[in-house]
């Protein structure tokens, strides 16, 4: 199966990670990167390897950027990762032993955060379908991220993927404030109805920090971590409250 698969990548300033993710998949004869004109080292990293093939594209939305990369793959399978994911030797097996030519159309993986390269015990990102056949997936736009439609059946895979992202916090925090205002303008032009629960109670502001500290810590199990459990958290808590200042603003803006 490795041989039909291409690792599709997206990338801005990603130097403090991208070595990391490609230290993982000396296996792929290609990697596709869809750069946005990153200005730190992450160009020059890439050079380092030579099965990677860069091009780059202004960044728009994240929907658009991965179906250029789409474009560029010209294997019959796709493994679409960011730039910190880390492909466990546990998923690697696994995806060898799978049928290029079997009834399943995509897979779904799960994933471990980690801090500072330790991998917790619990998370709250979501299994995401990263292993899939090109010719039936489209990525369409969701609030700050991405959704792939896929046509066809889907299956999850045992191992894991490790989400080892080690940009400093400046850069954290300026990511999630670029996020939060996507975020918002999904959360306030969508119908209640129609939002996920998890989105209604973010949509009140003040409960979701509260209830993510003790969903991280308590029901996840990151107090079990000691301080790389208490850092996730507190991680989380501050994106959860950026986006409720930033509600908040959009709300008194538009009265």
């Amino acid at each position: 199966m490795l041989n039909e698969v291409t690792p599709l990548i997206l990338t801005y300033n990603e130097a403090p990670n991208i070595d990391r993710t490609l230290q993982f998949l000396k296996w792929a004869k290609t990697i596709v990167v869809i750069d946005s004109d990153s200005n730190d080292e992450t160009l020059e990293i890439l050079q380092f390897y030579p099965q990677v093939k860069v091009f780059k594209r202004k960044f728009d939305t994240h929907a658009k950027q991965w179906n250029y990369g789409l474009e560029q793959v010209e294997s019959k399978w796709v493994l679409s990762l960011d730039a910190d994911y880390i492909v466990t030797a546990d998923l690697k097996a696994e995806i060898i032993n799978l049928p290029a030519d079997g009834q399943i159309d995509g897979y779904f993986a799960r994933f471990k955060y980690c801090v500072f390269g330790k991998p917790l015990r619990g998370t709250i990102l979501p299994p995401r379908q990263v292993l899939f056949r090109k010719d039936k997936a489209v990525y369409l736009d969701d609030g700050h991220t991405q959704l792939l439609q896929l046509a066809g059946k889907s299956a999850t895979l045992t191992g894991y993927i490790h989400h080892d992202d080690r940009k400093p916090l400046n850069r954290w925090l300026w990511a999630q404030d670029r996020y939060m205002v996507i975020e918002v303008k999904k959360l306030l032009e969508t119908p209640m109805s129609n939002l996920s629960w998890s989105d209604r109670i973010r949509r009140q502001k003040i409960l979701a920090p509260l209830i993510i500290l003790v969903y991280c810590l308590i029901l996840k199990g990151g107090i079990l971590d000691g301080w790389h459990g208490w850092y996730y958290a507190f991680q989380r808590i501050l994106a959860e409250i950026l986006l409720a200042i930033r509600l908040i603003e959009a709300e008194k803006i538009k009265i």
